[in-house]
């Protein structure tokens, strides 16, 4: 399967018609390469924001509720594309008011005739502070026509357990959507992206913003690169990085991933770490052993 990851910028538009031309370009820019499966990331959709007027899109709270007109339209535009060109796609996440008036970071994972949404799960200080977003309920795993896919949203990828609930319950990728301000940020959903992928022995796709959108109080600088990881181990890189951007040019990174013989490492693979997670959970009853050296 070919796998097309995305190195998004954040831009500023003077009409909606300018985003749907953006989002064209980068769809079809990957089509032509051949992916099958595309990967954008997580608050990709803030750009939607630069066609709010000015006293709003500088107030964090106001441009959540100002944004939530635009959304249906958004994620139309990139399921039509996902229509048109025949492709799994996840589309960039933004801020989306729930029933309860509640604002998620949402992404939605499209198909030729399906939509389906993941929220993040554990939020980061600034957006359960100062911006007002709020965890969702529960992860899931999307049977898709590019296998079954799981999807940890920037911080989630930090979290280990929720890797491992999504492996067991069936995903055979899992794939990080992320938007970090700072070279630690990055280099956090990074290792832990590739952490993911040697416990579960599974790929994991990492799509980040990158970027200045200074007129963006909540995106103004992103910081990332894009990359595909697998587990370190027969027919892989050594070091598990399948595709890496060299530098924070805007566009896409390619890797073509055979999902069927990296879950067979789990059989014959040199280590058995995804089996083995058992033996760590039964050894966590016997307490510590407190030992002095002094």
């Amino acid at each position: 399967m070919e796998i097309a990851t995305a190195q998004y910028p954040i831009d500023e538009f003077s009409d909606f018609a300018a985003f749907r031309s953006k989002a064209e370009r980068w769809v079809r820019s990957a089509v032509n390469h051949g992916s099958q499966l595309l990967v954008l990331p997580e608050y990709g959709g803030m750009e939607l924001a630069s066609l709010l007027p000015a006293s709003i899109r500088d107030d964090l709270h106001a441009q959540l509720h100002a944004l939530q007109p635009l959304r249906d339209e958004a994620i139309a535009t990139w399921q039509a594309l996902a229509e048109r060109y025949r492709v799994t796609l996840l589309a960039p996440s933004m801020p989306w008011q729930i029933e309860d008036g509640r604002f998620v970071n949402r992404a939605w994972l499209l198909a030729p005739g399906h939509a389906a949404w993941q929220d993040k799960q554990i939020m980061t200080r600034f957006e359960r502070g100062p911006w007002g977003i709020e965890g969702g309920d529960g992860l899931k795993v999307f049977d898709t026509p590019a296998g079954r896919l799981g999807v940890l949203i920037c911080y989630d990828s930090e979290f280990p357990l929720f890797a491992r609930a999504l492996v067991e319950a069936g995903a055979e990728l899992l794939l990080v959507p992320s938007c970090t301000d700072t070279e630690a940020g990055y280099h956090r959903v990074r290792w832990s992206s590739q952490a993911r992928a040697i416990e579960q022995q599974v790929a994991v796709v990492h799509s980040p913003t990158v970027g200045e959108a200074l007129w963006s109080p909540a995106v103004d600088i992103n910081i990332g690169r894009a990359a595909v990881y697998t587990p370190c181990d027969h027919g892989l890189p050594p070091d598990g990085v399948l595709t890496m951007a060299n530098d924070a040019t805007p566009g896409w990174q390619f890797a073509r991933l055979d999902l069927a013989a990296i879950a067979a490492l789990r059989e014959t693979g040199q280590v058995d770490n995804y089996a083995d997670w058992q033996r760590q959970l039964a050894q966590l009853p016997t307490p510590v052993t407190q030992v002095s050296l002094r």
